[in-house]
């Protein structure tokens, strides 16, 4: 007696995890699901920051150091990528699979789903170590850096199996309505690798390779607690062998939802690559202009991460209440979420053109970087603003299922737009274009996107309307 009980309060509490995100106040529940998120995006950008701001301090080499990281960062990128092919891919299916009361389904997703994080994983680990000095050279790395470069990447490499698992399966903690447990799971790896940072480049003198290693090191720790929390009874999702038995159809509709955030972080990290190409080029090499990009290239991810997590926090909300076709939930859920990032981008869009330099001192940058970021960094983020349609509304786009538009949304920016104009103004305007070409296309792909969005997601709820309506006019049929 004692076992069925358990077995039907465990029930209950799974079902209520996922029930709650139709039920209820939605303004409530919008804060609940996306502040942790947010707050998990500001961490992974600490994340991201906080090797370039202790390497940034090493004696005699700091800007060498943040200049390789520079060239690192779009490499690991490149990583992450993957994690949100699957992940990003994988979560929202599962969801949708959860709201139409499909349980089993939701869970061979997931399974699915850690299977290619692993087998990718692998490879990618695999390719990065053996072609690390191949890869930063052609990536652009100024000549004083390239050893820098390669120190660290050799080590991450061997780490990237745990960074693909750990950034890949945190979306299915948050597609359960569990957003302060994902939140712990960036949060736990954050804040180990800001204790290991200083330990491993100063006080064992490790300079980069330390920051490397504290960054493996960190998200094995993330990885090991998102597992924990997997076996645990609050998952709904379940580890199952059976489950991981290779589908291709399954891979495919996975692959085909994540490809739009995959496609968002390849091209995010192709423009970086085009940016210290064309900096190395029209500079001659000078290791400063790219550790300016460095820093600026941070304040842009202030913005655009915290903006990304709302997106995040609110696809569990979207996919689930989209499976169930509830579209008045969903319309509400999407104006207040819509109305919280437009507010969030205005305020940190100004306090960056209004003050830029503070970004500077912040990465500790030397008299003739901190003046170059102080010039040029207003005109490289004026088109930040507009984020709060490319990044919150994209992902709600993405949680809708709605694969094909977010792809081409995806591309627009960096692949039509930005890298044509970063070639085409560095040419004529020499290194200035590179600063100016990220602005200018921000704005214009911003307005582009947010056109397509608005007109196209009132035809999305009315089709999902029309298909559930005609689904239960045939079970309703006699036999």
């Amino acid at each position: 007696m004692q076992t069925v009980n358990n077995e039907k309060d465990d029930g209950e509490l799974k079902k209520n995890a996922a029930d709650r995100l139709g039920e209820g106040k939605i303004l409530p529940l919008v804060f609940k699901l996306t502040i942790p998120a947010v707050i998990a995006q500001l961490i992974t950008f600490l994340y991201n920051i906080v090797d370039r701001m202790f390497v940034a301090k090493i004696q005699d080499s700091g800007m060498d150091a943040l200049a390789a990281l520079g060239i690192v960062l779009p490499i690991t990128l490149i990583i992450s990528a993957f994690a949100n092919l699957i992940g990003i891919g994988g979560a929202p299916r599962a969801s949708i699979k959860l709201g139409e009361k499909e349980p089993q389904e939701a869970n061979k997703i997931f399974n699915t789903s850690f299977l290619l994080l692993t087998g990718v994983g692998l490879i990618l680990s695999a390719i990065t170590f053996i072609l690390s000095r191949q890869i930063v050279i052609a990536f652009g790395c100024p000549q004083s850096a390239v050893d820098f470069a390669v120190s660290y990447l050799k080590i991450y490499s061997a780490g990237t199996i745990f960074v693909l698992l750990a950034q890949g399966l945190n979306p299915f903690i948050t597609a359960q309505g569990y957003s302060l447990t994902a939140m712990f799971s960036v949060l736990i790896g954050a804040v180990i690798n800001i204790a290991l940072d200083p330990l491993f480049i100063f006080v064992f003198k490790m300079g980069v390779e330390g920051a490397s290693f504290a960054t493996v090191i960190s998200q094995f720790i993330s990885f090991i607690w998102i597992t924990v929390f997997f076996f645990s009874k609050k998952s709904i999702f379940k580890f199952r062998i059976k489950d991981m038995k290779p589908d291709l159809k399954r891979m495919a509709t996975i692959l085909s939802l994540g490809v739009t955030p995959f496609v968002m972080t390849i091209t995010e990290c192709a423009i970086q690559i085009v940016f210290n190409i064309n900096l190395n080029v029209s500079t001659g090499g000078n290791k400063d202009y790219t550790a300016a990009l460095t820093i600026m290239l941070s304040a842009l991810q202030l913005i655009s991460l915290p903006l990304n997590g709302l997106g995040y926090g609110m696809q569990p909300f979207v996919s689930y209440n989209y499976g169930k076709g509830d579209t008045a939930r969903l319309k509400k859920g999407i104006k207040y979420v819509t109305i919280i990032a437009f507010i969030f981008a205005v305020t940190v869009w100004s306090v960056s053109l209004a003050i830029p330099q503070l970004y500077a001192y912040v990465f500790s940058a030397s008299d003739s970087v901190r003046e170059i970021v102080k010039t040029y960094t207003p005109f490289f983020l004026m088109g930040s603003i507009m984020f709060f349609i490319q990044m919150t509304l994209q992902n709600v786009n993405v949680a809708l299922g709605q694969s094909r538009s977010a792809l081409i949304l995806a591309v627009l920016r960096k692949i039509v737009i930005l890298i044509p104009l970063c070639f085409t103004l560095t040419h004529f305007m020499g290194f200035k274009g590179v600063y100016l070409s990220e602005g200018i296309a921000d704005f214009a792909a911003g307005i582009i996107t947010g056109i397509v969005i608005f007109l196209t997601f009132p035809k999305v709820f009315k089709k999902r309307e029309e298909l559930l309506k005609l689904q239960n006019a045939e079970k309703n049929l006699p036999e």
